[in-house]
């Protein structure tokens, strides 16, 4: 498995956390290669896995994104489950590794779109990079509308979490 090391700040030699904040619009070209934010690049990762998550409706879904140790974090979960006797975890464990995959970003910026992936999660013409501090998400914008539209709607109950 790959391993990256974090970015280490010039003047107090610390290593500065990777978070994914804000959202950013970018252009799936012919290829299914998409820019990955700068403002995430220049922090260090290079590369991705990508999981196809799905939501309450197909229109809902998109694409996970996580950085190796968010991966990590997934796969020592998954190891946990039981390993024959609950069909969920099979279940879960199948699903995860049938629809995810890993990029790495190249020399442009970009990674490129698994193509059953992207077709899941509505990926065409274009993609929103959503942060989620630890991890992001990548959506079809008009899919996110909706989305977004529901996330307002549990805006107090939201924040009430912490």
């Amino acid at each position: 498995m790959l391993q990256l090391i974090p970015k280490m700040s010039a003047e107090t030699h610390q290593i500065e956390p990777v978070y994914y904040t804000r959202k950013f619009k970018h252009v799936v070209d012919g290829k299914r290669r998409v820019q990955v934010p700068a403002d995430w690049r220049n922090k260090g990762e290079t590369r991705f896995a990508l999981i196809f998550w799905p939501g309450a409706s197909p229109q809902e879904s998109c694409l996970l994104g996580l950085p190796p140790s968010e991966w990590q974090k997934l796969v020592t979960k998954l190891e946990q489950l039981s390993f024959a006797s609950d069909p969920r975890a099979d279940s879960l464990r199948r699903l995860i590794g049938a629809n995810s995959d890993h990029v790495t970003v190249d020399s442009a910026g970009r990674i490129s779109l698994d193509e059953s992936l992207a077709a899941s999660a509505g990926l065409e013409k274009e993609a929103l990079f959503v942060g989620m501090v630890h991890r992001f998400q990548i959506w079809n914008p008009e899919r996110y509308a909706v989305v977004s539209t529901r996330d307002a709607a549990l805006t107090q109950d939201a924040f009430g979490l912490i």
